[in-house]
């Protein structure tokens, strides 16, 4: 796919750069596909107030611990507001213009004719929080760590880079495989954070430490107490501050985080004004938890803010490595018993949508049957798929009366039958091996009592087809402990999907990370056809191609039933002391309250 990209002057006029090796354009924005939404000349993001006053302290609730400062490594666990915060990327990526990168560090981008390499031309303002520059040094020395020494997904990731190579101080370029067709690398490339290499002299990147890096943000950590909390203070001479990219963000002079192990407790917080602001992750809690003369009164403030972002993914995600959901019929079997009608009405007050794609609120959902450009990608691979997939229509299962449940789990007795299973003195038996089928589900949530309640319907379920399952709530230690040993049944996950989903397919769904400690292929997904349909959506040039391959992807996935879809919403709930303004904008930003700012400021 050719882009145009372009130079702009002040006075307007548009140039061309060429070396004489090959053409190659610069362009101070750097589109996926097709045009920018923002001009040349904008002057801020939509989504924020320019205009918004500096000062103030917010204080925000995280959850679970921290030991180091590092999120990129694959040891211990990270408090990331460090990194996010003390650290910038070459580029930024709005949330309504998901497949264009703006400048940050880099102040322009280099593209060849040929896709061959991606340049980036560093800011001669950019500085670290010492006052020194930022370098190509720096930048090479930030992608050769995560790719060297942190965590295996990195890897991966940027598999597809074949070297890096320093024109001068200010300027950078990665160079590509020649046999990739990855065109999501330049934007992939632009968003790892940039490190200082001096800082790093003499210390192993990948070694866990409670020790800030040397920043280059909007804000640099000021005092921490282990696990307990984390405080941050806005750089006043921050270099980027007046970029059109950083117009109207970070504007609490101070930001601190104290860490809790249960949300239901930071509800209180609020109220007593330990905290200012917190998600509320709980419809019930949402529903009935803030009835009191606070909220009445206006002190605090209830909002559901509405996002465009893709929803994330939480399941209940099969251990595929273990022989006894190596059968998509078990799978989809213990799938049907799951009943989310109840659940939404009885515990969620009917405030979540059940997820229905693995990529959920991005228009680029599998539904119906397969069609047009995504018919004719799937028919390439007709022999190595199922019937079903071009025969059945994506769906899960209903449960809005007791007869729905009643077939759902008669229908699930079939699939076991079929897979070789049947009741031997009540209990659902593998025939071959006389062992009982059994389900462990762990999950390491902070909402451990609530998640109980979403269980013991699905378990009781389960119990009717001969079934015995268990869940056990964890620490986050021994959880994430558990999943990087791959010693798990069933687990509850969610992650994050990118709104143009691509090049980190690979790391959550591709075979090569199936076996990777530490990838987010947790589930163990080895997928032949699934593995081509990834390279096709990183391949496309065009978006319709793109788009299509994601549905076949998508269409793939959930035709497996590697896991169970459990629910999303479609706003974020928060509720907040009232002393903070905040944007408003037609655009669904979501919760982001790095936009936000303090009233007693204005």
């Amino acid at each position: 796919m050719k882009l145009r990209h372009y130079i702009f002057l002040s006075a307007g006029l548009l140039l061309a750069a060429w070396n004489a090796e090959a053409a190659v354009r610069l362009s101070d924005r750097l589109p996926l596909y097709g045009e920018a939404k923002y001009e040349p000349d904008f002057s801020h993001f939509d989504y924020v107030n320019p205009l918004a006053p500096k000062g103030g302290r917010a204080v925000l609730p995280e959850y679970g611990g921290f030991d180091n400062f590092n999120p990129f490594i694959f040891k211990g666990i990270a408090a990331p507001a460090v990194a996010n915060l003390t650290l910038d990327s070459l580029g930024v990526i709005p949330v309504d213009d998901h497949a264009t990168v703006y400048p940050l560090i880099a102040k322009q981008f280099e593209l060849p004719d040929d896709h061959s390499f991606i340049g980036f031309i560093l800011d001669e303002r950019a500085r670290f929080h010492d006052g020194s520059p930022i370098t190509a040094d720096d930048v090479i020395f930030s992608f050769n760590a995560l790719v060297e020494k942190g965590a295996p997904l990195y890897k991966v990731y940027y598999g597809d880079v074949e070297r890096v190579e320093k024109i001068n101080d200010r300027q950078v370029r990665f160079y590509f495989k020649p046999e990739s067709q990855n065109k999501e690398l330049p934007l992939i490339l632009s968003q790892f954070k940039i490190y200082a290499a001096k800082d790093f002299a003499g210390k192993d990147f990948a070694k866990p430490e409670l020790r800030a890096p040397l920043g280059n943000g909007p804000y640099k950590l000021a005092r921490f107490s282990p696990g307990k909390f984390i405080e941050l203070e806005r750089v006043k001479d921050y270099w980027a501050k007046d970029l059109p990219s950083r117009k109207g963000f970070f504007n609490f002079d101070r930001v601190r985080y104290d860490y809790y192990q249960d949300t239901t407790v930071t509800l209180q917080a609020l109220f007593a004004g330990a905290i200012d602001m917190r998600e509320e992750y709980i419809a019930k809690i949402w529903v009935s938890g803030y009835d009191n003369d606070l909220v009445k009164s206006g002190k605090i403030i209830k909002e559901e803010l509405p996002h465009n972002q893709a929803a994330v993914y939480q399941s209940f995600a099969f251990n595929l490595r273990l022989p006894k959901f190596q059968d998509r019929r078990v799978r989809e079997a213990v799938g049907l018993a799951f009943n989310f009608d109840w659940a939404n009405d009885k515990l969620f007050y009917h405030q979540y949508q059940r997820l229905y794609s693995y990529f959920t609120n991005t228009g680029m959902e599998a539904t119906g049957l397969p069609q047009g450009t995504e018919l004719k990608i799937l028919e390439k691979f007709r022999e190595k798929l199922p019937e079903s997939v071009f025969n059945r229509a994506p769906e899960l299962p209903q449960h809005r009366r007791s007869q729905e449940t009643r077939e759902n789990l008669r229908r699930a007795v079939r699939l076991l039958k079929q897979a070789g299973y049947d009741f031997v003195d009540g209990r659902m038996t593998n025939l071959k091996t006389g062992e009982p089928l059994t389900l462990e589900v762990l999950s390491n949530s902070a909402n451990g009592s609530s998640f109980t309640r979403v269980m013991l319907p699905f378990m009781e379920n389960l119990k009717k087809i001969g079934i015995k399952a268990t869940f056990r709530n964890q620490e986050t230690n021994i959880f994430k402990n558990r999943l990087d040993n791959f010693d798990f049944e069933v687990a509850i996950l969610a992650f994050g999907v990118s709104q143009m989903p691509g090049n980190e397919q690979r790391e959550m769904y591709g075979s090569a990370a199936a076996d990777i400690k530490g990838s987010y292929n947790i589930g163990g997904i080895k997928n032949p056809v699934a593995d081509k349909l990834i390279s096709g959506l990183i391949a496309a040039r065009q978006k319709k191609e793109f788009e299509a391959y994601v549905r076949a992807l998508d269409r793939v996935l959930l035709n497996e039933h590697y896991t169970i879809p459990q629910w999303y919403s479609p706003n974020r709930r928060v509720a907040y002391r009232n002393k903070f303004g905040r944007p408003h904008s037609p655009v669904k930003a979501g919760f982001d309250p790095h936009t936000w700012w303090m009233k007693e400021a204005e």
